[in-house]
């Protein structure tokens, strides 16, 4: 199969967007943005995020054996999702950030992120030109009131998601209906 094709196929279709970020062998923060990830397990919580073999920042996911995985924003996130897609050595330059709680080595987004998952590296899987890298989700945080920064054919767009006067215009309806 064709590059092209496999990239029409599966760009045919709206993914969320991550950033994945880790801390380097010298305590340097490092990341890149990804969108093949998904839940794996709920007991034990296992994520699955697949990374790029020749990842600048795969030997230190492999060495640190921890990672946050932020899924981003529409507020902010795009600027993170472009950023971190670059080779710069700079990603984290001017950007807040914190250690992880649970997973200390772990760097943190605080902005433009609508969730972030702290993991522990469980285990790790050759996959072609890729590695599967399951995570043990030790601590998340959601943001509920983000909306959900997604990508589709080269382009981001924001989850346009009924609000929740929506739902209760809904309910009404059926209520009223009914009387």
């Amino acid at each position: 199969m064709e590059p092209e094709a496999f990239r029409d196929f599966f760009g045919s279709v709206p993914t969320a967007v991550a950033v994945v970020t880790t801390v380097g062998a010298d305590g340097r923060p490092l990341g890149f943005t990804c969108n093949a990830f998904s839940a794996v397990s709920l007991d034990p919580a296992l994520l699955l995020v697949c990374v790029d073999e020749r990842s600048r920042t795969l030997p230190a996911l492999l060495g640190s054996e921890v990672f946050a995985l932020h899924l981003l924003a529409a507020e902010g996130g795009e600027e993170l999702a472009r950023t971190f897609a670059g080779r710069s050595d700079r990603k984290f330059d001017g950007l807040a950030w914190r250690h992880g709680e649970s997973v200390p080595g772990s760097p943190v987004l605080r902005e433009g992120v609508l969730a972030h998952a702290e993991c522990a590296l469980e285990s790790s899987v050759r996959a072609g030109d890729h590695r599967l890298l399951i995570g043990r989700m030790e601590r998340v945080l959601v943001r509920e009131e983000a909306r959900p920064l997604l990508y589709r054919r080269g382009a981001f767009t924001a989850w346009e998601a009924p609000v929740a006067e929506t739902a209760v215009e809904a309910v009404t309806a059926r209520v009223g209906a009914r009387a």
